[in-house]
């Protein structure tokens, strides 16, 4: 009897849970984006035209009749209308939180003639207030304009004569006028005294408004201009994001910024009302207050005392990997760094000051298992780095810990196996899309055909992606550097890359999607368009696979995808992406221009 009134309560359980379990199948996907030709990233499925999303991710991925067969009552179906559809990009190394300027920047990125940058800053000059500066700052190149030259100090005079002016070319050099020398006081003790900084003269001995200089002599400079508010530095950080939507950028690692936990509360902003449309990771700076100071001790304290935070840990209450602490850098010390302007020579470090931020610095970060990332331009210090890095593994050893050279532009064959060999990261930049010229004028051709060397990068197996860099030392747009690595040209369409050093059109997508997902501790749940990943993909305004080798850095998306919901739409998805706020200030350039040329 117990028998049998055990096998029936069994049965009858049984029957609820099946009921349950189709009633939960019922209810179908959340999206169906079908009729496209998507590039997975996925080995063992390449090729699909549909895609369903549940719950933030991937539900299935094939073709059109099965996966429409999982639509559900509340299913929103999206028609592609055979547009190419790719994983979601991941920028492994840019600078979105020090980018919090962004809305009082007239961006000359893709802007194709020096006559309308120009015309630009004239037109911005107009409607700045009185006490405000015109700024056109970081992510274009001279190369780019069909002038093939920088502004005059007269042009920029005539563009822009009631209004302290500054126009910065990456990390190399900035125009000034009149009124913003008198502000910063160039001449004066008030400017700051940096190594490597340069005013240019006149024959009269009067200075012309020209600087030259290396990263942070523009860094300080930046803080001695007007600054936004904390209303403004939010609505620019929105505003940020919706640009890197537009180019189908889903992820991007925060590589280093002005100190933790300040500019994270902007992010913190956002994330409180699930806003934060950008999956972004992020590596801490901490400068101090200018004082002498030890950068690696005083991040330590910052996630220790200041605001504790352990590495790995997420600060977005929702969003998987929203905004994760992932370690110190790009800048362990300011006199290890070498400052990447293809204008001059390259900066070679002292070995023994490699030595010591290893033995000294590093030391303690792998110690407290604090992953890290380092800024290192040249092979010249790629080399005395690694020999430390290789002592310090045998009594320190880095088991696993993730770390990585940023940049690493003339990295050696010999070198890029002993990163392997350590288990560590290259993360890749397009600078050399935007500035291969200059770096033909100062290193040779010959040098520059095989820089870096992308070729050797992508077959060695190391763990290697690309970035942008972006917003001041190159542009933000991540389809400027796909077309240099597969074209070989530069903006200016000058080869800078050899034939042989160059990628197909697959690889250099995979180093902003599959293989860049290892910079975020991601590789199973992003980079593909695979079930159970994380539901992150862009529909493109063109077939990158099939479309003219010129025209690849004029891609852009129609529809980007993040965890799930739309982020951005354009063309016939404009109403399906949620409504973008207001630009503050109401005088700010990206009002008007957009934040890359001909994009609202």
């Amino acid at each position: 009897m117990i028998f049998k009134l055990l096998m029936t309560l069994m049965a009858a359980g049984a029957v609820t849970l099946a009921h349950g379990q189709a009633k939960q199948e019922t209810a179908g996907a959340d999206l169906i984006v079908h009729n496209a030709r998507i590039f997975t990233g996925n080995p063992a499925q390449p090729e699909a035209s549909a895609v369903a999303v549940r719950n933030g991710r991937i539900y299935s991925v094939g073709g059109d009749a099965e996966i429409l067969a999982l639509k559900g009552a509340a299913t929103r179906l999206i028609d592609s209308r055979q547009r190419r559809l790719i994983p979601g990009i991941i920028d492994s190394h840019t600078h979105v939180l020090n980018e919090s300027g962004y809305t009082y920047n007239v961006r000359w990125d893709g802007v194709p003639t020096l006559r309308r940058a120009l015309a630009m800053l004239g037109e911005q000059s107009k409607r700045t207030p009185r006490g405000q500066w015109v700024k056109a700052i970081g992510g274009w190149s001279p190369y780019q304009f069909e002038e093939n030259r920088f502004p005059t100090m007269q042009e920029l005079d005539k563009a822009v004569p009631d209004h302290p002016l500054i126009v910065q070319y990456a990390y190399n050099r900035a125009f000034v006028n009149q009124r913003a020398m008198k502000a910063l006081g160039v001449g004066t003790d008030k400017f700051p005294n940096l190594p490597g900084t340069e005013f240019e003269k006149d024959s009269k001995g009067n200075y012309t408004g020209v600087v030259h200089g290396y990263t942070f002599t523009f860094i300080a400079v930046e803080t001695m201009v007007p600054q936004l508010s904390a209303e403004e530095e939010v609505s620019s950080l929105v505003h940020v994001v919706h640009a890197m939507n537009r180019f189908g950028v889903t992820s991007a690692i925060d590589a280093g910024n002005r100190g933790y936990p300040r500019m994270q509360a902007n992010v913190a902003a956002l994330a409180r009302e699930n806003r934060l449309n950008l999956r972004m990771p992020f590596v801490d700076m901490q400068f101090g207050d200018g004082s002498p100071m030890n950068m690696v001790d005083a991040q330590i304290t910052a996630i220790t005392r200041t605001a504790p935070i352990s590495p790995g840990e997420n600060l977005h209450p929702e969003l998987a990997h929203g905004h994760v602490y992932r370690g110190a850098g790009e800048v362990l010390h300011l006199d290890v760094h070498d400052h990447e302007n293809f204008d001059k020579p390259a900066v070679i470090i002292e070995p023994g000051k490699m030595r010591q931020l290893v033995n000294q610095d590093v030391a303690k970060l792998v110690e407290r298992r604090i992953p890290f990332r380092l800024h290192i331009s040249y092979d010249e210090n790629i080399t005395p780095f690694l020999d430390a890095l290789e002592e310090l593994n045998k009594r320190k050893p880095l088991a696993g810990l993730r770390w990585s050279i940023e940049h690493a532009e003339t990295i050696s064959p010999a070198n890029i196996a002993r990163v392997k060999a350590l288990g560590g990261g290259i993360a890749l930049d397009p600078k050399m899309a935007l500035h291969g010229d200059g770096f033909i004028k100062t290193h040779g051709r010959e040098k520059a055909l095989m820089t870096p060397r992308l070729r050797q990068l992508v077959d060695s197996g190391v763990n290697v992606a690309m970035s942008t860099d972006a917003f001041r030392a190159a542009t933000f747009n991540p389809w400027v550097g796909i077309s240099w690595m597969v074209t070989g040209k530069s903006v200016s369409g000058s080869e800078v890359l050899a034939a042989d050093n160059r990628l197909s059109r697959a690889e250099a997508l995979d180093l902003f999607t599959r293989r860049a997902a290892w910079f975020m501790n991601a590789e199973s749940e992003l980079g593909m368009v695979a079930p159970g990943h994380l539901a992150d993909f862009v529909l493109l305004d063109k077939d990158y696979f099939t479309v003219p080798e010129n025209q690849i850095k004029s891609i852009a998306s129609v529809l980007t995808v993040m965890d799930g919901r739309v982020v951005f739409g354009a063309q016939d998805y404009r109403t399906l992406a949620p409504r973008l706020p207001e630009v503050l200030p109401s005088w700010s350039p990206v009002k008007y221009f957009g934040g890359y040329y001909e994009a609202r």
